[in-house]
């Protein structure tokens, strides 16, 4: 019988031999749950009485946590901690973990990549042609990319990197930082001032009580009516149906979607049903490589912890033992 017994509430991938793998030669039991629900995570948690939480995209709230005495880690497979009751886990001196920089280059190529898509409206001539029309002017007027001004929101490492690219291709960059952060290169400016001057607006912030729809009717009148959003960040921020009425209204191009609130969407309402929206399924994080190394990191975490180390990228502050 192991010694430990961990809850995986939720993964976003095919198997879990990498986690079954790095758990099991530390004498670590994974319990896969088969349902996300509140109700059903927090009875799986007490009838194992598991000893830590790895979670991809479940709500982890306290009623799942205090289901067990005997949890010590939530460890977060991504990035963003808006899942976790963060508080309740630093009152009872859980720790909890993620892997912020796991899937830095696959979320910077996904956002050029969406941002390609509209500037050369990729989509709207596929949907066109697989529909059996072939014709060249049928759609907007498209502007050479090269020259065009790129505005980030959110100068962390991901928009670091995305800023790198982008000004290979020949875009110029301007970016607003909560925290002052500065790169060469980029103009750093003020949130007004990216609005106005920007042909793509891309979100790379991270879901908390402030930044919650943040993005509105409001920014939306300051953006420029050929310019696009991108949203490769965290769907909370926008709020969509703000968005369908700017479209509507002519205030903005189009959009890009990664990530939605909720998730999955009503597809079949504004602004996701908008020929000018692009929609994908939050699928900016994934690769071969990003998986391979959040799922390893992430177990190790587990383990360390279960042994009395402090693991990597502890979130809330906190120590184990």
């Amino acid at each position: 019988m192991a010694k430990f017994h961990v809850l995986l509430t939720d993964y976003a991938w095919e198997e879990l031999e990498i986690e079954k793998q790095v758990l099991a030669d530390n004498d670590v039991e994974l319990i896969v749950a088969t349902a996300k629900d509140e109700d059903s995570l927090a009875a799986l948690a007490k009838e194992h009485q598991v000893d830590a939480i790895m979670t991809n995209w479940a709500q982890v709230t306290k009623k799942v946590i205090s289901a067990s005495p005997n949890v010590k880690i939530v460890a977060r497979l991504g990035i963003g901690l808006d899942n976790i009751d963060m508080e309740y886990c630093t009152s009872q001196g859980i720790l909890v973990t993620n892997t912020p920089d796991y899937c830095l280059t696959e979320v910077a190529e996904h956002t050029l990549a969406l941002l390609f898509a509209c500037a050369r409206k990729v989509a709207m001539y596929h949907h066109d042609t697989m529909s059996g029309k072939y014709d060249l002017t049928a759609g907007p007027i498209m502007r050479r990319m090269e020259g065009q001004t790129l505005g980030i929101v959110g100068l962390g490492n991901i928009g670091v990197l995305l800023a790198q690219k982008a000004k290979c291709l020949g875009l110029n960059v301007v970016a607003t930082s909560r925290s002052g952060k500065t790169m060469d290169g980029v103009e750093t400016v003020d949130m007004d001032t990216l609005l106005a001057k920007s042909d793509y607006v891309s979100l790379l912030i991270p879901a908390t009580p402030e930044t919650k729809k943040s993005f509105g009717a409001e920014q939306f009148k300051k953006m420029k009516p050929t310019a696009y959003l991108i949203n490769t960040a965290r769907g909370a921020i926008v709020d969509h149906d703000a968005l369908a009425a700017a479209l509507e209204a002519g205030e903005l191009a189009g959009a890009a979607l990664d990530v939605q609130d909720p998730e999955p969407c009503d597809l079949t309402i504004a602004p996701y049903n908008d020929p000018r929206v692009i929609v994908t399924p939050h699928a900016a994080f994934v690769s071969v490589e990003s998986l391979e190394n959040m799922r390893g990191r992430v177990s190790q975490q587990v383990v360390d912890c279960l042994q009395g180390k402090t693991p990597e990228n502890v979130r809330n502050g906190l120590t184990a033992g």
